[in-house]
């Protein structure tokens, strides 16, 4: 087995060991909030921040790779802005699930059209929209160019999300930072962190896992094409 191999398996064991060790963390030993927080519900919050992080770093590494595609392309960059745009659609996934779970029990309604929610849901949809295009509309340089732009739009968005509560008010609620109500219990700050970074290994072996598959897949198109072009499929 060659090196690479025994690190990414590696981290696949640390990954599900810490997710393991994470969730009876939570739930057997980080206390419950008061009432008008959630109660009990509130224990989501370790895992719907996470995952709103792991969304903002997935769409970054989309970002990052729908940018450098544009500035010159390449297999290897179009199959890292795919991989940050599909590992973005499924942490948001996660977030836009767990987020109106804990809603409906500290706010007593599902969803509310406020700034932080609607522009989190943009941001996933125009991910969703780049997934859809590069699964349905072909692989050619015009349909990679394209969804490259999309992905650079769709991060674009992050730091609004980031800064509307600041800016433009809204029911969401600020646990942490200035202003917020506080975790006031030190477990409860522990497995806050022991969420970010559960969250971060799994968006890490995610990324990894679907870039390295593109990167096959583009490699595999190339070289039937090239056997195409020499006539070589045809004598099969």
């Amino acid at each position: 087995m060659e090196r690479r191999d025994l690190l990414f398996n590696g981290l696949v064991a640390v990954t599900a060991i810490f997710f393991g060790y994470l969730i009876y963390f939570i739930f057997m030993q980080t206390p419950a909030a008061q009432i008008e927080a959630g109660g009990i519900a509130q224990k989501i919050f370790y895992f719907h921040v996470p995952s709103a992080y792991a969304m903002y770093l997935s769409g970054t590494v989309c970002f990052v790779a729908s940018a450098a595609y544009l500035v010159t392309p390449t297999d290897k960059r179009d199959a890292w802005a795919r991989a940050g745009a599909e590992v973005a659609v499924a942490f948001g996934a996660v977030m836009l699930i767990s987020g109106p779970l804990w809603a409906k029990k500290a706010w007593g309604v599902y969803w509310a059209w406020e700034p932080r929610l609607v522009t989190t849901l943009l941001s996933v949809l125009i991910y969703i929209a780049v997934v859809v295009l590069r699964a349905f509309a072909g692989d050619g340089e015009a349909e990679r160019k394209f969804a490259a732009a999309l992905g650079v739009l769709g991060t674009v968005n992050l730091p609004i999300i980031h800064y509307s509560v600041q800016k433009w008010g809204g029911v969401h609620p600020a646990v942490i930072g200035k202003g917020g109500g506080g975790l006031r219990h030190p477990d409860m700050r522990t497995a806050l962190l022991m969420g970010f970074v559960a969250m971060t290994l799994l968006a890490i072996l995610l990324l990894i896992s679907r870039a390295s598959l593109a990167v096959t897949k583009a490699r595999l198109n190339r070289a039937e094409e090239h056997a195409a072009s020499l006539g070589l499929l045809d004598e099969a």
